[in-house]
C-alpha cells in the first residue's frame, strides 16, 4: 500500500493566502485565484506566440508551471512586491526562501513523482523563455486586478496600475501587447455588457439567479 502524502492537502491551503496585503482591497484575491488567472493567461500567451510569432512553446507545460508558480507561498506567505524588491539583499534572500519552500513541498510527494513535479514547481528548472512568460502573465494578472479595483472606486491601486502598465508597455514580447490589445479591455465590462456585446446590439441582458 502506498504511503499517505500530505502534498495536495498542503498546497490546497493557498486559498487562504491573501494577496495585496499592504493595500485596502475592494475585491479580495487569494493566491489560488491568482494562480488560475496566471495559468490561463500563460496558456494564451504561448498559443499567441506559436500561432502568430513563430514560437515553439508547450502551452500545457507552461500553464501547469504557472498553476504552481506561487505554491511555495503556502509556506512563505505572500510578500508584497515593494518589500520583495526593496533591495537586492531582500530579493535574493526571499528567492532562496522560495526555493527551499518549493523543494520542501516536492519532498512531500511519493519519490516516484518528485522529479515530475519539480520540473514545474522549481523555478530554476524552467527554461528562461518559460520563466519570462510566467512573469509576463503575472504582471498582466496584476494589471487586471488593479484596473478592477480602480473601476470599483478604489484609488489605492492607482499608482500600482500605472507602474505595472508602464512595465508591460515596455515589454519586448509581442504576445503581451497582443493580449493587452485584444483581450484585456473586455475585463472592464460587466456580464450584462458582455452579453449585450455578444448580441451585436440586439439588446437584452443576462440576469443570474
Amino acid at each position: 500500500m502506498a504511503l499517505t502524502s500530505h502534498f495536495f492537502a498542503y498546497i490546497n491551503k493557498i486559498r487562504w493566502v491573501a494577496r495585496w496585503g499592504l493595500k485596502r482591497n475592494t475585491i479580495p484575491e487569494n493566491v489560488m485565484e491568482h494562480s488560475w488567472d496566471v495559468a490561463t493567461i500563460c496558456h494564451a500567451l504561448a498559443l499567441i506566440r506559436n500561432r502568430f510569432y513563430g514560437g515553439d512553446i508547450d502551452p500545457y507545460y507552461l500553464a501547469t508551471a504557472a498553476l504552481y508558480h506561487d505554491v511555495s507561498e503556502v509556506i512563505t506567505g505572500d510578500m508584497p512586491t515593494p518589500i520583495k524588491y526593496h533591495s537586492p539583499a531582500i530579493r535574493d534572500a526571499y528567492k532562496s526562501i522560495e526555493r527551499a519552500a518549493g523543494e520542501e513541498l516536492v519532498s512531500l510527494l511519493p519519490e516516484g513523482l518528485q522529479e515530475d513535479f519539480a520540473r514545474v514547481m522549481i523555478e530554476e528548472r524552467l527554461a528562461p523563455e518559460y520563466r519570462e512568460l510566467i512573469k509576463a502573465a503575472d504582471s498582466l494578472a496584476a494589471l487586471l486586478k488593479c484596473r478592477a479595483e480602480l473601476k470599483a472606486g478604489n484609488g489605492e491601486f492607482a499608482q500600482a496600475s500605472q507602474y505595472v502598465e508602464g512595465r508591460l508597455k515596455e515589454s519586448k514580447l509581442p504576445e503581451v501587447h497582443y493580449f493587452m490589445e485584444v483581450f484585456a479591455p473586455s475585463y472592464q465590462l460587466t456580464l450584462d455588457e458582455l452579453m449585450h456585446h455578444g448580441d451585436k446590439g440586439k439588446g437584452g441582458s443576462f440576469v443570474a439567479g
